[in-house]
């Protein structure tokens, strides 16, 4: 069953191509808009699987795509999953974006858009209720000083899984890019969930965590 979308972007010309390239790739683009206010019609209108959002929109191009990210989770819940697209790295509104940790959100900078596959793949993944991170957003949060938190704990090889945990990859993916056996990621992510003081629950909920303290850390 192909996932329905919906395409928010001020720029018609990004909009059609980003729109053409997804069709190519096997998804409904069931609606386009142009501002914040045309976007929450079109959700309430089709209620997409997954809404695609530009972090910065008209009127004053600062954070109307996150405001209406924020709005529609409010009226939908879960139910309608959001990535944000952004030019540029800005932790505080990746933050902004999986701060309930409910999942179902993601946050990647329009480059990735050019790796179809993977832009696909974080798609996907959104949809059944995971949160993507943009590789660069994880590598600044990873990389910045800060007082000691829980996360200081981790091993530098835990560190490195959860920052893949963060951009979304599943098990499988960790293993083959650490070149590492599936027991051996399972005992790093167990680790990672104790040192973080992650209390028993569903493991896509407990991942969703965890990359919510990377974010806060």
């Amino acid at each position: 069953m192909r996932l329905r979308l919906v395409l928010a972007d001020d720029s018609l010309l990004l909009r059609e191509g980003i729109a053409r390239l997804l069709v190519e790739a096997g998804f409904d683009v069931v609606a386009q808009a142009g501002n914040a206010q045309q976007l929450l019609g079109a959700i309430r209108e089709h209620h997409p699987d997954v809404a695609i959002i530009d972090i910065r929109m008209p009127p004053t191009h600062m954070d109307e795509g996150l405001k209406a990210a924020e709005a529609i989770r409010a009226e939908h819940g879960t139910s309608v999953g959001i990535l944000v697209l952004s030019q540029y790295v800005e932790t505080t509104f990746a933050l902004r974006l999986v701060a309930d940790g409910a999942g179902g959100v993601g946050y990647l900078l329009k480059d990735r858009v050019d790796d179809l596959d993977d832009f696909a793949d974080a798609i996907r993944r959104i949809a059944k209720g995971g949160s993507v991170i943009d590789p660069e957003v994880v590598a600044q949060l990873v990389g910045r000083r800060r007082a000691k938190v829980p996360l200081d704990d981790l091993t530098e090889r835990e560190r490195e899984v959860l920052g893949l945990m963060a951009e979304g990859r599943s098990n499988q993916a960790i293993c083959d890019r650490l070149f590492l056996a599936p027991k051996t990621v399972e005992a790093h992510i167990a680790n990672i969930f104790s040192k973080l003081e992650l209390l028993p629950a569903p493991d896509d909920h407990r991942r969703v965590l965890a990359v919510l303290a990377l974010l806060r850390g």
